[in-house]
């Protein structure tokens, strides 16, 4: 008995900021398998999988450690005319992790939750806009969208630029 309780005690426990570092390595692969964007260059992308839901991938900067992007839907939210969803994303190469950094226009954490939050509650922002995250990406993987559906844009609409 007392050999069943020492293996037991022996296994770490998972701590909720582990459980954040392991939704963003998740998300990169996730992001990875479905658009390859350490290999793009920056600009606007569009994947159409003919539903009607066109897919922007905007590739903001690319740097040597990290990509900054952009995922929403080419259609505008009725209230404030900006795209929605949209997310923020910062793509680290050497870490392979991905985080979503903000989920709304306008909307960065600090927005959300104030200048100064405790960690705790720091901590629980990320895992929700990742979590959004994971669960986004896993859904438009099983529509079909992909490299093979992912096509430069020229222009960015209107509506668009306001925001990039």
């Amino acid at each position: 008995m007392n050999s069943l309780v020492a293996r037991t005690a022996r296994i770490p426990k998972l701590n909720r900021f582990g459980w954040l570092m392991g939704l963003y390595a998740e998300n990169h692969a996730r992001l990875a398998r479905l658009f390859a964007p350490a290999d793009l260059a920056a600009g606007h992308y569009l994947s159409d999988i003919g539903d009607g839901l066109a897919l922007r991938v905007d590739v903001i900067e690319q740097h040597r450690y990290t990509t900054q992007l952009r995922l929403t839907y080419a259609m505008p939210d009725p209230l404030t005319g900006e795209p929605d969803p949209s997310a923020y994303l910062r793509l680290y190469h050497d870490t392979r992790q991905l985080e979503a950094t903000h989920c709304y226009v306008g909307r960065r954490w600090q927005d959300v939750i104030g200048m100064y939050p405790p960690p705790a509650e720091l901590i629980s922002h990320r895992m929700r806009m990742n979590t959004f995250l994971g669960k986004w990406l896993e859904y438009l993987a099983e529509r079909g969208h992909g490299v093979a559906t992912l096509h430069p844009q020229r222009e960015m609409p209107i509506e668009i630029q306001k925001t990039a």
